[in-house]
């Protein structure tokens, strides 16, 4: 099995495996930290996160804060990148009181973060206007139509972006000079940074009080 196909299959199963682990993480984070705003919450699994993606150790770490985070492997690769990538993603939307059950929809919402300004232009052209956050309107408003025919463009974008051979990933316009990063410590950070700076185009603020995620 290539690199491209090893990742859309660690990306489908991600999907299914890390949503409900993503309602368990919030759950228990809001239960051991009780005085959190929603804000806060966000600043703590985005640390998490980043740690767990720059090194092994740290993804040990973060495996021990956050128990299923996903990153028990000794050395961090694509697939595990990705399951963390995905855990992340369906994180935020549970902090934001988001909850994609359907399949599809929680795939265009991930892929979304995941591809950033490309997935969100996309969307933009796709719905004929600029929409601020994207987030609430792929769990709860646009038809299935339209979900279904985005996933269909953006699929193959992800496969390509974060399945390249030898776990290359070529970053474009999105990093300075088209720079192609290889996966390691350092570039796992500043990948990871990206993610982080998409996730907050796509979710926009925190809420400002929680939601009922019951």
């Amino acid at each position: 099995m290539g690199s491209q196909e090893i990742v859309s299959s660690a990306f489908t199963k991600a999907l299914s495996v890390q949503a409900p682990l993503a309602r368990k993480n919030v759950d228990r984070l809001r239960r051991v930290n009780p005085t959190d705003t929603p804000a806060d919450l966000v600043r703590r699994v985005t640390k998490f996160y980043l740690v767990g993606v720059t090194s092994s150790g740290g993804a040990a770490g973060g495996g021990a804060i956050v128990p299923g985070w996903g990153l028990a492997t000794a050395g961090l690769d694509l697939v595990a990148f990705t399951e963390a990538s995905v855990l992340y993603a369906l994180t935020l939307a549970e902090i934001h009181g988001l909850h994609p059950d359907d399949m599809e929809r929680r795939r265009l919402l991930v892929q979304t973060v995941l591809l950033g300004d490309s997935a969100i232009a996309v969307l933009n052209k796709g719905a004929e206007r600029t929409v601020p956050y994207w987030g609430k309107s792929i769990v709860n408003k646009i038809p299935m139509t339209t979900v279904n025919a985005a996933n269909k463009v953006l699929g193959p974008r992800f496969v390509t972006k974060y399945g390249t051979k030898q776990g290359v990933l070529v970053l474009s316009k999105q990093v300075p000079l088209g720079i192609s990063v290889v996966i390691g410590a350092s570039a796992n950070h500043v990948v990871g940074r990206m993610t982080v700076k998409s996730a907050k185009k796509v979710f926009g603020p925190a809420p400002v009080e929680w939601l009922d995620i019951s």
